[in-house]
């Protein structure tokens, strides 16, 4: 790796996410668009269109049926497991199985 190498890297959590470059030897996280060093995990769907981080969690009560949260959960499963089955009751939003059996 050579000192002008800039890499990027991204933390995604279930609650909350944040993103950081190493550059230069140190590794500096970077703000988003409101000045923040993390950003909810929440995505809303609606026909004005996508929302992401805290404006998607602020839509929840108003457009809960298209807000999608814990994700982290589901992200590489194969199949609806026993997990999901158990956190699908908590969530707004549905959970479904795409042709192939993977979460949808």
């Amino acid at each position: 790796m050579s000192e002008e190498e800039i890499i990027v890297g991204i933390d995604l959590g279930t609650t909350n996410s944040c993103v950081g470059i190493w550059h230069n030897g140190s590794v500096k996280i970077l703000a988003n668009s409101d000045g923040l060093y993390v950003t909810p995990s929440y995505v809303s769907y609606s026909k004005d269109g996508i929302l992401v981080g805290e404006p998607a969690k602020k839509q929840l009560l108003a457009n809960p049926q298209n807000t999608v949260y814990d994700m982290k959960r589901v992200i590489g499963k194969p199949s609806i497991d026993e997990m999901i089955e158990k956190s699908k009751r908590y969530w707004t939003f549905k959970i479904t199985q795409d042709k192939n059996l993977k979460p949808a």
